[in-house]
């Protein structure tokens, strides 16, 4: 940081020049936020179990089942080779915005991961993953 020195009435005057203190920190700051989400890939996480209270699903509400053995039921139809084309078909999908998805436990994460993209490109914006809760212990 360069030091100035000027004469203003009779004394002297020494004031700080802070631009490069600020293009350091703005450098530094750029070069943080482009290696900061680099960092969180590659990292294994095993997810705690929750205990939790169960919650109701609300009354004829749309639900997306995927059962272990990889098929996507929406309803009772089974829409495993076009989950995309059923939900933006549906009428309710497109006025509710709003879709439940229950899959099984050992269902393939890629499997889920379809049907909540599907779900996405379909316009839901309240999408809703349900589980079975265990039993609160007292």
């Amino acid at each position: 940081m360069a030091l100035s020195t000027g004469k203003r009435g009779g004394g002297s005057l020494r004031e700080i020049n802070v631009t490069p203190l600020v293009d350091v920190m703005l450098v530094l700051l750029i070069v943080f936020m482009v290696t900061a989400p680099m960092l969180t890939t590659g990292l294994h996480i095993e997810l705690p179990e929750v205990q939790a209270t169960n919650t109701p699903i609300k009354v004829a509400k749309l639900v997306v089942s995927i059962t272990k053995d990889e098929h996507i039921l929406f309803g009772e139809d089974d829409v495993t080779a076009d989950i995309e084309k059923a939900l933006l078909q549906n009428a309710r999908v497109q006025k509710e915005h709003e879709l439940y998805i229950r899959a099984d436990k050992d269902a393939r994460y890629g499997v889920v991961a379809r049907a909540v993209a599907a779900a996405r490109v379909a316009g839901v914006t309240s999408l809703n993953l349900l589980v079975d809760p265990e039993e609160m212990k007292p």
